[in-house]
């Protein structure tokens, strides 16, 4: 009965260690992950959060970001801030995927270290591990191998981020820590079809082809690469969870450990709009890195888990879709 009192003591009080009235920035709180972790701080309690928009706050400037620090200075920062999009995105505009988000994490990690931030969260992306590297992926796979051509100007500016953290941490003594999740989908996604991630992408095109009546949908690729994804309101509570729990200089995983092909991802989609028609592949497209799940062991042992399996998570999804567009062109 000690024993379980004393775990039960050392539980609640690494959760008590951030208080609620901390000032906590969430950088990039107008996005996919953003927004989740907004709104898991506010369901929390927390309650002074600092928030600031692309037009009130370039990340890519310096000197701006140095002065908001000097202004603000806040306690606990979240990086959710970043460049992001699929194939096509990352292919069309290669050098702004890596210039942008080299800038951002540099002037956020750097001017957090001078300005005495008690601890901070950079969130990557499972791209950052090798194409071919064994699977499930674990965190120590990294730089073991090439990484897929098709989004490495993402993946090594994310790879950067990361090791800066843990360079901060080594040389400063700070607490910089980082989490590397599996895709994402939810609530705030972006549908823009030349520029969204596969779920988003989906969701849009089986909408639109219910609503104009339209015989057949065309999914990229071959429809056999395997991915795992995340509800993006799970990442935030990993986030959150990680921010006031974890203090390991090692980046953790974050994911399901469950994964599908995109045709099953494809067909899942297409029965829950209730779209009668036919799934059409375009094999000259690219399919990617070929399987792509994460070795979620240690995160788990450490107590987080992810709360929303695939079809749950894509009802809500798509639900929040539908109340949001108003035409199918939208």
């Amino acid at each position: 009965m000690r024993l379980l009192f004393s775990l039960l003591w050392i539980s609640l009080s690494l959760f008590a260690e951030i208080d609620l009235h901390a000032k906590i920035w969430v950088a990039g709180h107008k996005g996919l992950v953003g927004s989740a972790i907004v709104r898991n701080l506010h369901e929390k309690g927390f309650n002074n959060l600092i928030l600031k928009t692309h037009q009130e706050l370039d990340l890519c400037d310096g000197a701006a970001v140095s002065a908001f620090f000097e202004l603000e200075k806040p306690e606990y920062v979240f990086i959710a801030a970043a460049q992001v999009g699929g194939i096509l995105a990352n292919s069309t505009y290669p050098a702004q995927f890596l210039r942008n988000n080299l800038a951002i994490e540099e002037n956020l990690i750097h001017y957090a270290y001078l300005h005495g931030v008690k601890k901070l969260l950079f969130l990557g992306s499972s791209c950052i591990y090798p194409r071919d590297c064994p699977q499930p992926i674990k965190e120590e796979y990294l730089l073991t191998g090439p990484l897929e051509t098709t989004n490495e100007w993402y993946a090594i500016a994310k790879i950067a981020g990361l090791k800066l953290c843990q360079a901060y941490t080594k040389q400063y003594g700070v607490q910089f820590i980082s989490l590397m999740p599996t895709n994402l989908y939810g609530p705030g996604d972006h549908y823009d079809l030349h520029n969204s991630h596969v779920i988003p992408a989906l969701i849009k095109k089986f909408v639109d082809a219910k609503e104009s009546n339209l015989p057949e949908v065309v999914i990229w690729g071959t429809g056999t690469p395997r991915r795992e994804f995340l509800y993006v309101d799970d990442l935030a509570d990993a986030a959150v969870w990680a921010m006031q729990s974890y203090k390991d200089n090692q980046w953790l995983n974050v994911g399901t450990g469950e994964d599908l092909t995109i045709f099953e991802l494809a067909q899942m989609i297409s029965d829950i709009v209730g779209y009668p028609g036919k799934i059409a592949l375009d094999t000259s497209k690219p399919d990617g890195t070929p399987r792509k799940l994460l070795d979620i062991a240690k995160i788990n042992a450490l107590g987080w888990k992810a709360a929303t399996n695939l079809r749950s998570g894509l009802e809500k999804a798509i639900e929040c879709y539908l109340e949001n567009h108003t035409t199918s062109g939208s």
